[in-house]
């Protein structure tokens, strides 16, 4: 069994905002695998789905206890259906890559990412595979208010095949592991295509 989180702000006040990539990306597999990911689960604190994909039992988790407190959800899923952290794949926005571009860990620091260092707590390990989408760029006196804006008209479409990416290389997680997926999907994209590009990461 395998879980992806993707990490959010519940409500509509949030919605479609930078912050909410990892929901976006979540909804975006439930389109492809046709899961429900609408029903809201009291003991995981969560919108979450079950579904069949890549001849795995996939769970789709996007925690609905605010960005900040995102490891209570994603680990009560994680100790519940007794998971191997390699088994659970988190999903959020990263401020250090530009709009739509996406990179894949396996483990280390949250990067001040405070969603992703809750779920680090309460997992009791740094070494959480994590899926990251670009946001863009900002000072940092201007974070909150950036995180929580939406993106620009002309960075739509942009974010929108990265979520399209992203959601591609965690499928691939789930097929074939996070060691094929980082090789597969930490390319250079900037005036590259995506999908053409073999030069890895640096």
């Amino acid at each position: 069994m395998k879980l992806i989180a993707g990490l959010g702000n519940p409500g509509s006040r949030y919605a479609e905002s930078r912050h909410n990539v990892g929901f976006m990306v979540v909804d975006e597999l439930a389109r492809r695998w046709a899961a429900d990911v609408t029903r809201y689960d009291r003991h995981f604190e969560a919108l979450c789905g079950r579904t069949e994909a890549c001849g795995q039992t996939v769970f789709l988790l996007k925690p609905a206890t605010f960005m900040n407190l995102s490891g209570r959800s994603v680990a009560a899923a994680w100790r519940y259906y007794k998971l191997a952290v390699s088994d659970m794949l988190v999903v959020h926005d990263d401020l250090d890559l530009a709009v739509g571009q996406v990179r894949i860990r396996s483990a280390g620091s949250a990067g001040g990412h405070k969603g992703l260092d809750n779920v680090i707590r309460h997992v009791g390990t740094d070494e959480v595979p994590r899926l990251r989408i670009g946001i863009g760029k900002v000072h940092r006196a201007a974070t909150v208010d950036y995180v929580l804006s939406r993106f620009l008209p002309d960075e739509r479409p942009v974010v929108e095949e990265g979520v399209r990416y992203a959601a591609d290389a965690a499928v691939h997680w789930v097929q074939s592991g996070i060691a094929a997926a980082m090789n597969q999907f930490n390319r250079r994209q900037n005036g590259e295509s995506r999908t053409d590009s073999s030069e890895p990461d640096s």
